[in-house]
């Protein structure tokens, strides 16, 4: 059996200003991808995490996805469609 996880962090901006303080606010937004920031530190300490328990996992950061009600919604970008209508 394989258990996946998804994790919706919806408060990064707030976590990059709180942990960046007065300075870095200015900068969140402008400069700083404060999604990435957060996804990057969040992955290392999952790492960590699971290294430390043992776990053997795949770590997956994945763009698109949007959680609508408890629907979880995967948009596939396509490099080439072709409807076919005889």
């Amino acid at each position: 059996m394989v258990v996946m996880l998804i994790v919706e962090i919806i408060n990064t901006r707030e976590v990059l200003r709180k942990h960046l303080g007065p300075v870095g606010d200015r900068l969140v937004g402008s400069v700083l991808d404060h999604e990435a920031q957060v996804e990057k530190v969040v992955i290392e300490e999952l790492e960590k995490a699971f290294k430390s328990f043992g776990i053997e996992a795949n770590i997956l950061s994945v763009e698109g996805m949007e959680i609508i009600g408890n629907r979880l919604e995967v948009p596939l970008k396509f490099r080439e469609r072709r409807q076919v209508i005889p």
